[in-house]
């Protein structure tokens, strides 16, 4: 690795240390019946590489929104039209593809145009859940608090994926030895995807372990902090009420880094057990995981990774 690549590496993880984030913004051309040129974006850290549209080879029989194979460095990567998927006209053609890697797998999106990098704190970043918005996760203020800022929709990868390739999406999702947690307690997990919640509530189901789930790193510490007040007022801890806490990195309002730091900075909550459960994978990630004092990280989603990353954290 060379050293601006690893100088990169080093100053995207000290922003996570910060709560902050690098979204890269493109646009997908016109929403429809409007000649509006919305703006998306993407975690930088999903990113691979940007390219110029190279040549495709449509396959046969696959899906319509998938436009076929490119060969990228000896790779054959699928290539996936994203405004077909979201509904929009990119009357300028398709001239950018966004190699991303994502929860184990390597695909490429088409899109209209790539405009800038914005850095981003997590706070500026409201979930976009009730909204409307089925591909959306969450929508990104630009520019903060400013009254007029640009906002970017944050588009829901695993829902999109599943809706791609239902078949590689969908697979039973069982464990063959159920967790045993200390009596009386759960698991709170914590997911900004609908599409992530539902399968880790299958997991965890299939593990016959008592779960809450929360959208949001925010509401899992606000969840976190009532259940020690309660465990406080019966004469017990939150070791009483919580066995370990789930959580995914990208989240609106408050991320995983930042949801790990303040439960480890807590006195209240020493030695509770933490497992980061995410789709940025990598060693650069997990490095990172290992720096805010996370017990466990599993990539997304095997369900038997999943029980055996929690059963180690419950056994430290």
């Amino acid at each position: 690795m060379n050293k601006s690549t690893m100088r990169d590496i080093e100053e995207r993880t000290n922003l996570a240390g910060n709560s902050m984030f690098e979204l890269l913004l493109f646009r997908l051309g016109e929403a429809p019946g409007t000649d509006k040129r919305e703006l998306f974006g993407i975690n930088v850290f999903k990113v691979r590489e940007i390219l110029v549209m190279p040549e495709i080879t449509a396959m046969v029989n696959s899906p319509p929104s998938v436009m076929g194979v490119a060969n990228i460095r000896g790779q054959m990567i699928t290539v996936i039209n994203l405004p077909q998927l979201v509904g929009t006209n990119p009357t300028k053609g398709l001239g950018i593809l966004l190699v991303t890697e994502f929860a184990r797998t390597t695909q490429a999106f088409a899109v209209e145009e790539v405009n800038e990098i914005v850095r981003l704190e997590w706070k500026h970043v409201l979930s976009a859940e009730g909204r409307g918005g089925g591909l959306v996760t969450s929508i990104a203020r630009l520019d903060g608090n400013a009254e007029s800022t640009r906002l970017a929709q944050v588009l829901d990868v695993e829902q999109i994926l599943r809706d791609v390739f239902p078949e590689q999406h969908t697979s039973e999702i069982e464990v063959n030895d159920k967790l045993h947690l200390p009596p009386g307690t759960v698991v709170l997990a914590a997911d900004d995807s609908p599409v992530a919640r539902m399968m880790i509530e299958q997991g965890l189901k299939s593990m016959d372990v008592s779960y809450i789930m929360t959208k949001t790193g925010q509401e899992a510490w606000d969840r976190l902090k009532a259940l020690a007040a309660e465990a406080e007022s019966q004469g017990k801890t939150i070791r009483d009420k919580v066995a370990l806490v789930l959580t995914d990195l990208e989240m609106p309002e408050m991320d995983g880094f930042t949801l790990t730091r303040n439960i480890k900075q807590d006195p209240r909550f020493s030695g509770l057990p933490v497992v980061i459960h995410s789709s940025l994978t990598g060693a650069t990630n997990e490095d990172h995981v290992r720096k805010v004092g996370a017990d466990g990280y599993v990539a997304k989603f095997v369900a038997e990774e999943l029980a055996q990353a929690i059963r180690k954290a419950l056994s430290r």
